[in-house]
């Protein structure tokens, strides 16, 4: 009989397709998120898990499921996942990175041209009938926002999504600053970027755009004391984790003007709902979508079919993230 993965989404077909060559496969449907208690019961039987960043893959979860074997999570992320605790049960952990990476850094770019130039505001100003009630075609005085050309970009983590915002960057003949865990002198070459303690490319800073995984040092990582370091013309973009950023702190820097504005597509839950951070007019939100292409998100679909089809065939995962799983139990169902 062929293994049996339960996927928790509905993700894109190409991935399906090719799982069900190799799994028997059921996927939740449901518009709606499944509940945890649903999920305890799908996971009694399954041999593998396609999980997404939402759902909690803990002890609990590998208690509920004594045949469960890998998880591929549906992510370059994977915070939601007990990594150490699947690593000591022989549990293999994928995730989807590089198949995305373009998609978010577009969509950084999207949040930052957006936020500057003050695009919301104006569609709604269009859409509304508002300009139509004004009476003026053009006015020198309406909708000003920040140049990008030319300014200063700090990002905050460089990796390989921190990386692609940075060419994107070069192409706006921006100053390149970038802080991250460790200097990556060949990708300064490169781009012409220069390696700052955070604190200071927070005041040097233009635009500054998140690109850090969540973990304990970075949780809450741009806090009070860091946004009254930034420029009050300086725009936040976060595409990382909600988490890295204070919420209470951020709106109290939106409403004293320590800030310009921000762009966000994460939240410290999710979904969000916080009725005066989504008042502010400098803020362009967005449900978490920077890998909402059709191409990334086939990618990634692909991806975790590539990890789990590997696994059953005894080899190990191209993108593993737990590689020291391998010591404790070797590849395949059997």
């Amino acid at each position: 009989m062929k293994p049996k993965v339960f996927i928790t989404r509905a993700v894109p077909e190409n991935g399906i397709e090719m799982l069900r060559e190799h799994f028997e496969v059921e996927v939740w449907s449901e518009e709606h998120e499944i509940p945890r208690e649903v999920l305890l019961k799908k996971v009694r039987d399954v041999d593998a898990l396609v999980s997404m960043l939402s759902e909690r893959v803990d002890g609990e979860l590998f208690d509920a499921a004594p045949r469960l074997k890998i998880v591929a999570n549906y992510a370059v992320g994977y915070d939601n996942i007990d990594v150490k605790e699947a690593t000591r049960r022989g549990i293999y952990v994928t995730n989807t990175p590089d198949v995305l990476t373009n998609a978010t850094a577009d969509f950084a770019w999207t949040l930052l041209l957006a936020t500057a130039r003050r695009l919301i505001e104006a569609d709604s100003f269009t859409r509304s009938g508002e300009w139509k009630r004004k009476g003026i075609a053009w006015h020198p005085r309406w909708f000003l926002g920040y140049d990008a050309y030319g300014k200063t970009i700090g990002i905050v983590g460089f990796g390989r999504i921190g990386q692609a915002i940075a060419r994107r960057a070069k192409g706006f003949g921006m100053r390149i600053l970038y802080n991250s865990r460790t200097r990556k002198p060949e990708v300064e070459k490169e781009l012409g970027a220069e390696f700052k303690p955070l604190d200071e490319l927070l005041r040097e800073s233009d635009f500054v755009v998140l690109a850090v995984p969540l973990t304990r040092e970075t949780h809450h990582l741009i806090n009070e004391g860091r946004l009254r370091l930034m420029k009050p013309t300086a725009i936040l973009v976060n595409i990382a984790r909600g988490k890295v950023v204070d919420t209470e702190a951020l709106v109290k820097a939106l409403k004293e003007g320590w800030i310009a504005g921000a762009g966000l597509d994460v939240y410290e839950e999710e979904p969000y709902y916080h009725e005066e951070l989504f008042s502010f007019d400098n803020v362009v939100l967005a449900p978490h979508i920077g890998s909402a292409t059709h191409g990334a998100r086939e990618g990634m679909a692909e991806l975790v079919a590539r990890n789990l089809i590997a696994f059953k065939n005894g080899q190990i995962p191209p993108t593993l993230v737990n590689r020291e799983v391998v010591n404790v139990r070797k590849p395949g169902f059997e």
